[in-house]
């Protein structure tokens, strides 16, 4: 991976799932904020170019695995001592797979989405946590999704997941309360990135069709919240951003121009 840039003023932000995406946006935006991002994903070759194109860092990531995360986390505590602090953490590392209805559903599937979802957001943040409170200043963004906040035919496991990881997150507005560190939850509609495509097990048509006859978000629109949250003052604590396109209204009720 990519040797760490220190000596730079710019504080450091982690971001994970950062290869692509709203992760790769996320870094974009805030790298040009002022922000040093370190970024955590799978696909090493992707993430170096993403790393070079906004000054940062990229160290191997897979929020599955424990070993992963933990040599992550030393990573990133490499980085602050060598005299940047670590202000911020974006979750973003996870996804979906299948549409199974609860009767037919795959426990291969599920154990996926709440390894990527819930552990792995959970094994982030506790690593990351420690040095997070020590900057004096930190902050941590989740992107959820709407399936946090409703349910939908077919989307069991993902919306299982979702409720669960925000659970986790908003969990954290009450345990940090009195320490110097804000905790914004931000839980996007339809994003048109990869994020159907994995789910589709890489079926381009049917991924296609979920965004038909619609103007979806894009990954730079929902990197544009990200950044805005984190840019406000630091007595400021934005705790829930819902945003959707604007012709939709629940996770499957759509305005589609045919």
């Amino acid at each position: 991976m990519s040797e760490p840039q220190t000596g730079t003023d710019r504080p450091l932000v982690v971001v994970t799932g950062a290869s692509s995406g709203i992760g790769a946006a996320s870094a974009r935006a805030l790298a040009a904020d002022g922000w040093h991002p370190v970024l955590g994903a799978r696909r090493a070759d992707r993430l170096e170019e993403v790393a070079a194109e906004v000054g940062g860092t990229a160290l191997t990531l897979d929020v599955t695995d424990p070993d992963s995360v933990a040599a992550f986390v030393a990573g990133v505590g490499d980085l602050v001592r060598g005299g940047q602090p670590l202000r911020g953490l974006v979750n973003n590392a996870g996804g979906a797979k299948g549409t199974e209805t609860v009767m037919e559903a795959d426990e291969d599937k599920w154990r996926w989405m709440w390894e990527s979802n819930v552990l792995g957001t959970l094994r982030v943040t506790k690593g990351l946590l420690p040095m997070l409170i020590d900057s004096g200043d930190g902050h941590v963004v989740t992107i959820t999704s709407i399936a946090g906040l409703e349910v939908y035919d077919g989307g069991s496991g993902y919306t299982a997941a979702k409720h669960a990881e925000g659970a986790l997150h908003r969990t954290l507005r009450g345990e940090l309360l009195g320490q110097p560190v804000r905790v914004t939850e931000i839980a996007p509609g339809a994003v048109e990135t990869e994020f159907s495509l994995v789910r589709f097990g890489g079926d381009e048509e049917r991924a296609a069709k979920v965004y038909q006859g619609i103007e979806p978000l894009t990954a730079g629109d929902v990197a544009e919240v990200v950044a805005f949250a984190m840019s406000r003052p630091s007595h400021v604590n934005l705790d829930t951003i819902v945003l959707k396109p604007r012709a939709q209204a629940t996770g499957m009720r759509f305005h589609r121009e045919t």
